[in-house]
């Protein structure tokens, strides 16, 4: 059977990839030809171009593959041709190819519309990676850039010009809102907020009439007249099926563009078949990779004897653009008489969530998920699977409010035709079966022998999961280990580091890893050297191996300035520090801000200033805040009794003393506290990582509670409690998460995965079912007793000083790039440019 393949792109390279896997009878002869000069692609990640991945990276297979594989492969030769009588190809080289079986894959084109102005120099598509070198040849002296599009492919646009330093960037979209196809107007406020925030300039509602300039680009007009100036500008409009050469030959097209096919993607003639996104199956387009792999595997199906249909393909879709996620799956849009609609907004941290659930309130029908897309695929597959809404559908978007979870518990729930991989449409069951059967125990593995997670990528935190658990229903131990630098997950590690008294990251290397250690192992590895010895963290040669924020003792913050946030246990400051506070951030024309955790934060430091500022402070008896640091940042209170009529204990002491004893506490990540006087919860103690509050007998400790995008109650863990008992529970709680989380996981994460839940947690710290307690008292004591103030130690310190100079020949000069501009009556740093 000879098979032509016109087109090399990521549905043609499948599609190659598919037949293969599937004939095992008769010989194939697959002849392929690709307009483009390199073999097939990734460019569903072609952004990443621009962050630094390489051609080679990107590429699916290389040209030896297709050698190997018995497969020719013409390069830079584009069928021009089709004789359908005789069955044969003609090519650009000359070349002419018969034919049993023809597949079209020639995708599509960018769609750029019919603007006067488009040839001139400085106007891009972005499409190809020549688009994107030749984007970034000439971006060089590029000040201004703009994007046509407000879709999927604008806003990748857009974050390629930002990519390429364009910092003055706007995008220029016809529609009244972003993502008109994908998303609803809120959520295409909340994503316009996001993005705007990170500098770029949106214009909706707007209609390009022309492209000014001589020879080169200089700005662009709109229809209302106005215009604004442009050095550069990218179309990404939409795309256009390629079917010219479809329509040469006589193949049915569609009235807008599209090669015409039935459910076994056949076009009029039976011998070819169109597949990826020149397909027009019953009217449809479809413009993303997994709907094409789908296609690519009907069509190898059928031409190795089985029997499959294309019957349409979800459109659900999950993306991060410019850093913001982005997500819709299902119906997105559900009329009022169809369905019912959940809505929840969080306008501080920029989240916005909506599903849609049947009018019995008992399926999902889809929804939108926009700044917080980490619960996608659950949603996705409940929805897919028709899986029953709990009593309080809420709780799909809100996350366990309450009570014991299993990570991963949702997805071995699902049924085991759930299609966990749209990309490659794999199973949970073939996911099981190829870690239980085959014995493939790592999602590396899982990725080799059954593709899935090799596409988009959006389902590999779903195949972790059941790696997880099958080896797991197996018996086996599954070990998390932290990087490929060291064979040992945190918990282990944060052992064998005290067992072996390593008190540097090298030292830990040298003695427990391999290589030369990376961005994963590093800051955990310091973090986990802290939480136990306590000791200056800059010192021992730890420096390099710290998070960017601890390398400097402060956050670095947007232009190129560091933040100061001196530590106010409790929120209690005297006049006679707010006035040292003021005098600092006049010296050193600093912006104030009073924060939400009762502190104030000094923002637009030098780097060569820090120690100096720092200085100031602590001559007035403050310390450090630890705000850059995984560590305790505040204890917030109330005013207790000491002022308050409904007070039933001073809060405002027990604050003081309980941040005063875990200032500094390094952990896996940071903490936060409260103490409120009475249940009115003034200090809103219940979305903490531990809170106490006040009642009449004692005091009620509740754990494991955040706010954030993922607001989660904390749970009472112990009622009543004289001061002494509750530090000694709080001692066990924080030194017991300590030890066993995993790396950058917060308390309410660490408590939603803990087997057995707050009630495990409560029998371990309250009830010492381990028989630990006394130890974990112990180590929270040692601790308590080594902290000193980090800033105090460079300050005091002239080798640790220096590493504050910018200029080591030049101390005393600051950072010439750094500028200013003012804004009511302070002032802020220039955005990078």
């Amino acid at each position: 059977m000879k098979i032509v393949i016109i087109g090399n792109g990521m549905v043609g390279y499948k599609f190659c990839e598919k037949l293969l896997a599937k004939q095992h009878q008769h010989p194939l002869e697959l002849i392929v030809f690709g307009e483009e000069m390199r073999p097939a692609y990734d460019r569903v990640h072609l952004s990443e171009y621009f962050a630094g991945k390489t051609a080679d990276e990107l590429t699916l297979a290389p040209a030896t593959w297709y050698a190997e594989k018995g497969i020719r492969l013409h390069l830079g030769d584009p069928v021009q041709t089709i004789d359908r009588a005789h069955k044969t190809v003609h090519c650009f080289s000359g070349i002419t190819e018969s034919y049993d079986y023809l597949i079209m894959a020639t995708g599509s084109s960018a769609f750029v519309p019919p603007i006067p102005g488009v040839e001139k120099q400085g106007v891009f598509i972005y499409r190809t990676i020549e688009d994107l070198e030749m984007m970034a040849a000439y971006a060089r002296h590029v000040k201004k850039g703009a994007v046509i599009g407000g879709g999927l492919l604008g806003l990748e646009a857009a974050k390629a010009m930002l990519d390429l330093g364009i910092a003055d960037t706007q995008v220029i979209e016809f529609a009244p809102r972003l993502m008109p196809r994908q998303i609803d107007e809120a959520g295409s406020h909340t994503l316009r907020t996001k993005l705007e925030a990170l500098g770029l300039h949106i214009r909706t509602n707007t209609n390009t009439t022309a492209i000014l300039g001589d020879d080169h680009i200089t700005g662009m007009q709109f229809a209302d007249d106005s215009t604004i100036d442009v050095d550069m500008l990218v179309i990404s409009a939409g795309i256009k099926p390629r079917d010219e050469v479809a329509k040469l030959c006589g193949l049915e097209t569609g009235h807008r563009g599209g090669i015409v096919v039935n459910d076994h993607l056949q076009t009029n003639d039976p011998s070819i078949f169109a597949i990826g996104e020149c397909a027009l199956h019953k009217g449809m387009i479809y413009g993303l990779v997994a709907p094409g792999y789908e296609m690519a595997d009907v069509v190898a199906t059928n031409l190795t004897g089985g029997a499959k249909s294309f019957t349409g393909y979800d459109m659900s879709t999950k993306l991060k653009l410019i850093g913001v996620d982005v997500a819709s799956f299902g119906e997105p849009f559900v009329s009022p008489k169809d369905g019912r609609s959940i809505v929840w907004e969080d306008t501080l941290k920029g989240v916005y969530k909506r599903i849609n659930i049947s009018n019995d309130g008992k399926q999902l029908l889809g929804g939108i998920l926009v700044g917080d897309a980490e619960q996608y695929n659950m949603l996705l597959q409940t929805c897919k699977n028709k899986v029953i809404l709990p009593p309080n559908p809420e709780d799909i978007i809100l996350g366990e409010r309450g009570g014991s979870g299993d990570a991963g518990a949702g997805v071995t729930s699902l049924p085991d035709e759930a299609l966990i991989c749209s990309c490659e449409g794999i199973s949970k069951k073939m996911i099981c079966d190829a870690v239980s059967e085959q014995g493939h125990e790592t999602v590396d593995a899982i990725k080799k022998c059954t593709k899935a997670g090799t596409g988009c990528g959006g389902c590999v935190p779903m195949l972790k999961d059941l790696v997880t658990h099958t080896l797991k229903a197996q018996g086996k131990y599954v070990r998390n280990v932290l990087c490929e630098h060291f064979q040992y997950s945190r918990q282990e590690l944060f052992d064998l580091v005290k067992i072996h008294d390593l008190k540097s990251y090298d030292a830990a290397l040298d003695k427990l890893g391999n290589g030369d250690g990376c961005e994963v192992c590093k800051p955990a590895i310091a973090s986990i050297i802290a939480s136990l010895w306590n000791e200056m963290i800059l010192q021992r040669g730890n420096a390099t191996a710290q998070d960017s924020n601890d390398r400097f003792l402060a956050n670095i913050q947007k232009g190129g300035t560091y933040s100061v946030v001196p530590r106010i246990p409790g929120g209690e400051i005297t006049p006679e520090k707010l006035i040292v506070i003021g005098q600092v951030a006049q010296k050193y024309h600093l912006y104030t801000k009073i924060t939400g955790g009762q502190r104030i934060d000094l923002f637009g430091a030098h780097v060569s200033d820090l120690p100096a500022i720092w200085e100031a402070l602590i001559a007035a008896g403050f310390e450090s805040g630890h705000a850059y640091g995984k560590a305790l940042r505040t204890v917030k209170s109330c005013v207790g009794s000491t002022w308050c009529r409904f007070g039933l204990h001073d809060s405002v002491s027990f604050a003081i003393r309980i941040e005063e004893r875990y200032r500094g506490l390094r952990a896996p990540h940071k903490l936060k506290s409260a103490v409120s006087g009475c249940i009115r919860e003034c200090a809103e103690a219940q979305s903490k990582d531990f809170g106490i509050i006040a009642t009449e007998k004692g005091w009620n400790l509740y754990v494991c509670g955040n706010g954030g995008s993922k607001p989660q109650h904390a749970l009472l863990l112990a009622t009543d409690l004289d001061s002494e008992t509750c530090i000694r529970y709080i001692d066990r709680f924080l030194m017991f998460y300590i030890k066993t989380a995993d790396p950058l996981t917060r308390t309410a994460t660490w408590l939603n995965k803990m087997e057995g839940g707050i009630s495990y947690l409560k029998n371990v710290v309250v009830h010492d079912s381990l028989g630990i307690a006394e130890q974990l008292e112990a180590e929270m004591q040692v601790l308590v007793d080594n902290y000193k103030c980090e800033w105090k130690e460079v300050v005091d310190n002239p080798e640790l000083r220096k590493r504050f100079n910018h200029f080591v020949n030049a101390p005393e000069e600051k950072d010439p790039t750094v500028q200013f501009e003012p804004m009511r009556s302070q002032k802020r740093a220039t955005e990078w440019k």
